[in-house]
């Protein structure tokens, strides 16, 4: 009877968490946890899947290399880190039924290797008091000498600014990208340095005029009772609404090759691209869905409320395919270095 009982044991342990419980998914995520969190405990406790998350802010290429089998799902902040890991070959591709409805192609990877959760803008902002919205235009139009002294930025080699340069130099080719970046830097108040919410409060203090950043940073300051004072002194300017749309951004996932736990990692990823996680980034995250059809935050329908062309938080967006955005980022890096952007 023992030895009968031991044996089913076996097998039930070989079996795993098909048997015992609905399983476990081990997360590498740029994004803090405590961001993920209320969409993860909502997935435990519908599916009884538990979630572990190890944060990085960095390196997360390099571990995935060192640890193959470890992790099972990539969750990035960014496209170029996506776009890099993918080449690399450290993501497999997956099949979804579900996520080929939840989110439209241009967010997703055409090999299948990864998905967008979410999107976000990589905006100007400005000062209320010492700039007017006629004033701005393009991204192109940041080389202008009338801006000199008068802009500041995070790192150029931010993955932020990477992409942003990536689809510069898809839009304007190399030569003409280079030439931006060099008069970028020429107009800089100071060496970049610091966050995008850096640089709103750098506005604030009035030691620039005017930034790069993303569009949910500004979400965040004001539900910030500490920072609002900061937010309240900027605007936001969606740039190139007049060609080509202002250049976006996504958050990502991916299953990780190895992974232990792909149908539990892929059932997390369906998830987090459905009605409700999707609501949940909009109102709590005040970042862009990806899925068709849900609302924004009040907050974001606010932003570019000055522009003309900008409606309910709605503005043209930039159509670029995400996977030329990352095939650029070589590029952008090496532009970068040669204009010495951040010396």
């Amino acid at each position: 009877m023992y030895k009968k009982l031991a044996g089913i044991f076996t097998v039930l342990f070989a079996l795993g968490t098909s048997v015992w419980g609905a399983g476990v998914i081990n997360v590498f995520s740029e994004r803090q946890e405590f961001l993920l969190r209320p969409f993860l405990e909502k997935f435990e406790q519908q599916t009884g899947i538990e979630v572990n998350v190890t944060t990085l802010s960095q390196g997360m290429l390099e571990r995935l290399q060192q640890q193959p089998g470890a992790i099972d799902l990539v969750l990035t902040t960014d496209i170029a880190n996506l776009s890099a890991m993918a080449e690399a070959g450290l993501f497999q591709p997956f099949e979804s039924e579900v996520i080929e409805r939840n989110v439209p192609a241009p967010f997703q990877d055409a090999a299948n290797r990864w998905t967008a959760l979410t999107a976000r803008a990589r905006i100007i902002y400005y000062s209320l008091k010492r700039v007017s919205p006629e004033e701005l235009g393009r991204y192109e139009d940041l080389a202008d000498p009338k801006w000199e002294g008068r802009i500041c930025v995070r790192s150029g080699y931010h993955n932020y600014n990477i992409a942003l340069v990536s689809s510069l130099i898809e839009h304007d080719g190399l030569e003409a990208t280079r030439s931006w970046l060099q008069g970028l830097k020429a107009n800089l108040a100071r060496r970049p340095q610091g966050n995008d919410r850096g640089q709103v409060k750098a506005i604030f203090e009035g030691l620039c005029d005017v930034s790069l950043g993303n569009t949910y940073y500004m979400g965040a300051m004001l539900d910030d009772p500490e920072q609002q004072v900061w937010a309240n002194a900027v605007g936001i300017f969606f740039p190139n609404q007049r060609d080509r749309g202002t250049h976006m951004n996504v958050s990502g996932g991916a299953l990780a090759k190895g992974a232990r736990h792909p149908a539990e990692a892929l059932r997390l990823l369906e998830f987090l691209t459905g009605e409700e996680a999707q609501y949940l980034y909009a109102q709590a995250n005040h970042e862009y869905p990806v899925r068709p059809g849900i609302g924004l935050s009040e907050i974001v329908r606010g932003f570019g409320r000055e522009q003309p062309q900008v409606h309910d938080g709605t503005f043209l967006q930039d159509s670029l395919e995400l996977g030329r955005i990352g095939a650029r980022r070589a590029d952008a890096i090496r532009l970068l270095d040669e204009v010495g952007f951040d010396q």
